[in-house]
Parts: structure tokens; C-alpha cells; sequence
């Protein structure tokens, strides 16, 4: 259990500092104050005048820190600026800060020198040693920066551990130029909530601040999960892995909440989890390449396209189809059709130009069945960048340990299986129609019967085209580099292919575990 002075006989005590200067102070204020005899010494325009010095040499640019910079400035008396100390002595909170901060940063991979600890146990060590004389330190120069520190390291901590010490969106949005554009690609499109740094502010003087520390630990399983294995690891490179990788957890973003149904892809996992109540499904992906990241975003998937028409988007006819112009082999080859989007016209391809093809006035789709990109199925959910799941015409892309291959897309290793995971009520006649439609082997009578009856017929098979995914199951396309398999709750660990963990260490990394 925590102890702190009264707040009501702090701000008493404050009062009295008016009365600081000059002598003529009774002799019980020696035993009444923890300064002893130093208690005469305390001078409120010194003290003014340090205080003073801190906050306007403070060049913070955390918005947390500017916070209680703020906060020192907007109180006019002094009186009224001091939050851990009074003319009594140093409040216990700061004691029971300084032991909170050295025993859980470290266990939350946080590193203690973004909290002050060495300079606020030296000082507080002074204060308690009553050592002023002997290292030659004035009070009235300590105690502005002991308090100032102990604000600061107790705002950084709490709203840190809130709401995350970056803002992904602000980060990750700025990090890669779309090609042949002077604007930033959009990567990170989780809705992101803004740190509360005025919480934090108000419980510097509330007699429920440390139970707010406390409780600033995030509480989900994945952060629970990194954390335990942070307190087993003695790798050095492991435990710096696993303190960015809780820097992720923090954020206040929807996460992956444990819903009956639900799927996750993980980038640098290269892995899709379809995870249900009592199975996980699991598969390899193919994910975006490097220059055309897959973005990271929550949505939920709605509807499946059986042998879907593959609409080029217009940065990939610009950049691998637009010097194909005139070549009908070409687009004879790839299945691909134009057509006229004013007119609804097909047109010849040899009568388009490579400007034509740039401009944004005409569609260019593959057909639907063997051959095409999407391969025989796609599973669509709504999002702001044309991305989806689905199968490929290229499997042999998932027998690659690296698969950053895709304009952004993630092609799926099982897609019939995750199709049956999103689509439970299905009965196996009903499979089996959409094994037929994929142009996969049947496994009931019904399907080898109709099977052998269309034998002469073409391919594919249209038993099913469309097929809506009700009720919708949220999928969450995520970036851990260490992450909990959501079958075994193992913590796995994976290269950082995108760079974002080096992202992270950029602008995160003076409050994360260096080791």
C-alpha cells in the first residue's frame, strides 16, 4: 500500500513558505520538518528562481513533458507550483514513485533513465541523508528539480504506458513517398486514440496518483503474453525485440480482442491465423513488397467472389502495363479486355495508347478462371486502398521464406479452408460445389457424379460465384515482429521485413529497454 501526505496539509504547508525568508523560525520546526535544521535555510525567491531556471530551460518536445512544462508556468505563486514537496519535507509518494519506477519500467521493457531514476535517487538519497552541507548541494536548488523530475517521470510514465510514447499514425504515415508523387503512402490505417496527457496531469495532486500508476499497465493478453516472456529472456537482442513489440501493444488502436471468429495476418509472420472457438487455422501468405507495402488496417470481411474478374488498379497500369500498348499478344496472353469506362465499349488494344492506358478513362480486367492473378476465389472487406485476400495462379510463391512479392494484396495458401472457416453453415454438398467451382477434386458422391456428368463441358465450373460471409468476421491486418501464436500462445519472432521496428526505435526508443 502507498502513503503520501494529506493534500490539505500539503497545500497548508505550502503556505508557509511565503514566511521562508530570513530567520526568526521556532525551534519545533526542526522536529516537526523531515529538512531538520535545513528548514531555515529554504528561501522562496531561490527557490523561485530555480524553478524558474528548470522550466524555461527545458526544451521538451513530448507532448506529455510540455504538458507539465505548462503546468509549472501557468501557477503564478510558488506556492503553489511544488507537488512533492512542502516546507514539511519530500512526500513518501515521491519515495514510493522512485521504487515503483526502478522495479517496473525494467519489467515493462522501459528503460529507467527516460524516468529520471539515477538523478531522482541521488537526490532523494541527499534529502533523506540530510547531505546538503557535506556534497555542498543548496536545498533551494534541489528540491525545484527533484519535484520537477518526479512530475515529469510520473506524466511520461503513466500516459506512456496509456496510450503508447509515439503516435504510429504520425510515424508510419511518413516514412515511404508514393511512386512518382510528392505525397506520403498511407500505411497505418488503424483510427488511433489521442493520448490524454491532462489525465495524467490531474493526478499529480490526487490522493488516488499512485493507484493511477499502478493501474497504467496495459491489461491486454498479447502485451501480458511479451511481458512474460520478457521476464524469462537473457538474450540482450531478444529483450530489445520484445520491448518494441510491447511499444506496439500500447497503443489505444482496436486489437485483436478474442471474438468467436476472427482472422489475422501478420506481416512479418507471413502468416494467416483464421482463429474460431476452439481451432486455429493456419497458413502461409504472400504479402506486399517493400516498394508497395500491404497497409495495416481492421475491417471485416463481407463476401467471397468465386473466379472474381481482376480490375487492374491505375498505378499498376502505369507502372507495368502502359509500355505493353499496341501489344495484343500481350493482352491476348493475359486474358486482359479494355473497356471504354464513358462509353462501356470494348476496345482493341492495339488502337489504346500507353496514355490511354495512364489516364484513367478506360478499365483494364482479367477474366475470371485459370490464369488469373486472384486466382478462383477473393475475399473482400471494405477498406480505403483496394486490398483484399485471395487465392493465386502463382502457388509456387509460398514455398519461399521471404514473400513480400504482392502490390499490397494477400494471397492465401488455403483460401477453400479459409473458406470454410468464414462460411461455416456450408454442408459438404455445398463444398463440394465450391471445390467444382474452384476447379479442386470433389469428395462427395454428388460432386463426382456432376463432375463426371460435365465432363466435355469448359471450365471453370459456375456453381457459385458469389457467396455473402454473415455475420462478417473481423479481420485485422497487423505488423508484430514477436507475437503470440494464437494456437499454442508460444511468443514467436520474426525479421522486421518492412523496417517499422527500426521505425519504432527512432521515435519510441529513449523510453524502451536497450537490453
Amino acid at each position: 500500500m502507498y502513503h503520501r501526505q494529506p493534500l490539505t496539509i500539503l497545500i497548508l504547508c505550502l503556505l508557509l513558505l511565503g514566511a521562508c525568508k530570513g530567520g526568526g523560525q521556532d525551534a519545533s520546526e526542526d522536529e516537526l520538518s523531515t529538512f531538520g535544521a535545513y528548514v531555515h535555510q529554504l528561501d522562496t525567491a531561490k527557490l523561485t528562481a530555480a524553478m524558474n531556471s528548470i522550466v524555461k530551460g527545458d526544451t521538451a518536445r513530448w507532448t506529455a513533458d510540455m504538458t507539465v512544462r505548462q503546468r509549472y508556468t501557468d501557477i503564478p505563486q510558488f506556492e503553489e507550483k511544488p507537488v512533492w514537496f512542502s516546507r514539511m519535507g519530500v512526500s513518501e509518494d515521491a519515495d514510493s514513485l522512485l521504487a515503483f519506477l526502478r522495479r517496473e519500467a525494467p519489467r515493462n521493457g522501459l528503460d529507467t533513465l527516460a524516468f529520471f531514476v539515477p538523478q531522482i535517487a541521488e537526490d532523494l538519497a541527499i534529502v533523506r541523508e540530510l547531505a546538503f552541507d557535506s556534497l555542498g548541494v543548496d536545498i533551494n536548488d534541489l528540491l525545484p528539480r527533484l519535484d520537477y523530475r518526479l512530475s515529469k517521470a510520473y506524466v511520461r510514465y503513466t500516459t506512456g504506458q496509456r496510450f503508447g510514447f509515439m503516435r504510429p499514425d504520425r510515424v508510419f504515415n511518413r516514412l515511404q513517398m508514393k511512386p512518382d508523387s510528392s505525397s506520403y503512402a498511407q500505411l497505418f490505417d488503424y483510427e488511433v486514440k489521442a493520448p490524454d496527457y491532462k489525465a495524467s496531469l490531474q493526478q499529480l495532486t490526487s490522493d488516488d496518483r499512485m493507484q493511477y500508476l499502478v493501474s497504467s499497465v496495459p491489461s491486454s493478453s498479447v502485451y501480458k503474453s511479451l511481458q512474460n516472456r520478457l521476464l524469462q529472456s537473457t538474450s540482450p537482442d531478444e529483450r530489445t525485440k520484445l520491448a518494441l513489440n510491447m511499444e506496439r501493444s500500447r497503443w489505444q488502436v482496436t486489437q485483436p480482442a478474442d471474438p468467436s471468429r476472427m482472422v489475422i495476418v501478420n506481416i512479418p509472420a507471413q502468416q494467416l491465423w483464421a482463429v474460431g472457438t476452439d481451432s486455429v487455422l493456419n497458413m502461409r501468405i504472400v504479402c506486399g513488397a517493400t516498394k508497395t507495402k500491404t497497409p495495416l488496417l481492421i475491417s471485416a470481411i463481407s463476401h467471397v467472389e468465386v473466379n472474381p474478374e481482376w480490375v487492374i488498379p491505375l498505378n499498376i497500369l502505369k507502372n507495368e502495363v502502359a509500355h505493353h500498348a499496341g501489344d495484343s499478344a500481350y493482352f491476348a496472353r493475359n486474358h486482359y479486355h479494355i473497356v471504354d469506362r464513358s462509353s462501356g465499349d470494348t476496345l482493341n488494344p492495339v488502337q489504346v495508347s500507353a496514355a490511354q492506358l495512364s489516364s484513367g478513362r478506360v478499365r483494364v480486367a482479367q477474366r475470371g478462371g485459370p490464369g488469373n492473378s486472384l486466382g478462383r476465389i477473393v475475399f473482400r472487406f471494405q477498406n480505403n486502398f483496394a486490398v483484399y485476400l485471395h487465392d493465386t495462379n502463382n502457388h509456387g510463391a509460398f514455398k519461399r521464406d521471404r514473400r513480400t512479392l504482392s502490390h499490397g494484396c494477400v494471397r492465401v495458401a488455403d483460401p477453400f479452408g479459409l473458406a470454410c472457416f468464414l462460411m461455416p453453415e456450408m454442408d459438404e454438398r455445398l463444398r463440394d460445389r465450391l471445390r467444382l467451382s474452384m476447379d479442386l477434386a470433389p469428395v462427395t458422391d454428388y460432386g463426382r457424379e456432376y463432375l463426371s456428368e460435365h465432363a466435355e463441358e469448359p471450365r471453370p465450373f459456375r456453381l457459385i460465384s458469389y457467396r455473402d460471409v454473415s455475420p462478417r468476421v473481423p479481420v485485422y491486418l497487423v505488423y508484430y515482429t514477436a507475437y503470440p501464436n494464437p494456437a499454442s500462445g508460444a511468443i514467436e519472432q520474426w525479421p522486421d521485413l518492412y523496417g517499422y521496428d527500426a521505425a519504432i526505435r527512432r521515435a519510441a526508443g529513449y523510453y524502451l529497454l536497450k537490453k
